[in-house]
């Protein structure tokens, strides 16, 4: 719709509409955890990490990780094709 607010967030625009933002939630670890099947260590690592952090909100002691900005971020590990066929390569070669 015309005049609906569109967030870009690396490079790509992935919020078109108010519908987006209304079903966007903010989640806490342990919810992000089992949403996302990573340990809660193991996000609480992602979240220092220097190069590509999950973005976050602290409120007082309380992390909080919006739903959409945490699938964007995982994007960026997305893997192609060919990754697979490079893994599946290496792991015959393990054998």
């Amino acid at each position: 719709m015309p005049g609906d607010a569109v967030l870009e967030v690396g490079g790509s625009m992935k919020y078109s509409g108010i519908k987006d933002f209304k079903e966007d939630k903010f989640l806490d670890l342990k919810q992000l955890s089992q949403y996302s099947t990573f340990s809660d260590s193991t996000l609480r690592s992602y979240l220092s990490d220097p190069e590509k952090p999950i973005p976050f909100f602290r409120v007082n002691r309380k992390i909080l990780i919006k739903k959409s900005e945490f699938d964007l971020w995982m994007e960026q590990y997305r893997g192609k094709n060919n990754d697979l066929d490079h893994i599946v390569e290496e792991m015959i070669n393990d054998l």
